[in-house]
């Protein structure tokens, strides 16, 4: 096969000062700040440095023992990140530790912002929760509607690396943070040790436009990484487009680095969209390497089914038909986490080679 070609033409020309001290001073606008704005122009000068000389990981040590290239540079806080997943792994292994499940709110509405009110998944995901933790299951609630109510919360788009060539993407994601284009605070970090940690998840997310929520799909994206990621970036050189290229086309395993977990998936909405949603998270979960917790885990249901927006809570509240639904989608889930733990449960099909490994 012939040298792997990198693409380019597509990425614009760096901003202008003009252009860079209109985007940094955009976070300023509050009057409050005039006082400052010798203080903002020093900070303004500093950033600037750090985007022209592109610093995207200004604090680097060598990756050390393990790795392809121990002297390497990697970011220190990707390196702190790696070593909190290996941690949750060993914990993940260990048959002592008390059964987990991440109970994943997909939600962007709370009463702490705009909406003004909570949402039908954060009280479904909260029943989810008063269930397994009556089975003396540990319980994780992950919101995700905070990135809509917390101060500069982020789960930053995926940049697609793994289109370019799966090793590439690196275990964890090395995207970010990004400081020389001030992509900082990204949530990631942290949601992919409670994935890690969890021995089940169960997902509960509204359906938006026929599909899954912002949050949950930026989850999802960023996810790309547990099915196939390079856990080593020192191969690729950090990123190197050609020999990632190269990488790839050597041989490459596509690890499933979350494979093994139980899942369940609760799907809800007013009007349309819902089987479809539930099936595509299903299918993502499926490709990843978790395992179903059968249909009883597996539920999509209209609350209020072309009644007024104004009037879905009470309509909840009716409904006690869907909450039990949600009870046992979530026993379901329970049963199946302690069944995989003491190696019962059946995966037919488990331990098979991937004919079509991505």
């Amino acid at each position: 096969m012939a040298d792997p070609d990198v693409r380019k033409g597509q990425a614009p020309p760096a901003h202008s000062r003009d252009d860079f001290r209109q985007r940094f001073r955009a976070r300023f606008f509050d009057p409050a700040f005039r006082n400052e704005d010798a203080a903002i122009d020093r900070l303004e000068e500093i950033a600037w440095q750090g985007y022209c000389q592109a610093r995207k990981s200004p604090v680097t040590r060598p990756a050390g023992p393990g790795f392809a290239d121990p002297r390497f540079e990697l970011s220190v806080q990707w390196l702190d990140t790696r070593e909190r997943l290996i941690a949750a792994q060993r914990r993940w292994e260990d048959a002592a530790t008390p059964s987990r499940v991440l109970v994943i709110n997909g939600a962007t509405r709370n009463d702490g912002t705009c909406p003004g009110e909570m949402s039908k998944s954060f009280r479904l995901a909260q029943i989810a929760c008063e269930t397994l933790s009556a089975q003396a299951l540990e319980t994780d609630l992950l919101d995700l509607s905070r990135l809509a109510s917390d101060y500069d919360r982020h789960i930053h788009p995926c940049k697609g690396c793994v289109s370019t060539a799966m090793p590439l993407c690196h275990w964890p994601c090395s995207c970010y943070p990004n400081h020389e284009l001030s992509q900082v605070n990204d949530w990631m970090a942290e949601i992919y040790e409670r994935w890690v940690s969890a021995h089940g998840v169960l997902l509960v997310t509204p359906t938006h436009w026929y599909t899954s929520s912002s949050p949950v799909k930026l989850m999802m994206d960023r996810l790309v990484c547990a099915d196939g990621g390079n856990p080593d970036p020192t191969r690729t050189s950090g990123k190197d487009p050609a020999r990632a290229k190269q990488v790839e086309l050597d041989g490459w395993d596509y690890p499933q680095h979350l494979a093994g977990r139980a899942y369940g998936v609760v799907v809800h909405g007013d009007v349309a969209g819902i089987e479809g949603n539930r099936r595509a998270l299903c299918d993502w979960l499926d490709w990843m390497g978790l395992v179903g917790a059968g249909p009883t885990a597996r539920l999509d249901r209209f609350i209020g089914y072309y009644e007024p927006y104004a009037t879905s809570h009470a309509t909840l509240d009716r409904d006690q038909a869907v909450q039990d639904e949600v009870r046992n989608a979530a026993t379901a889930l329970a049963q199946a986490v302690g069944q995989l733990r003491a190696g019962t449960l059946s995966v037919p099909g488990k331990g098979l080679p991937r004919p079509r490994p991505k």
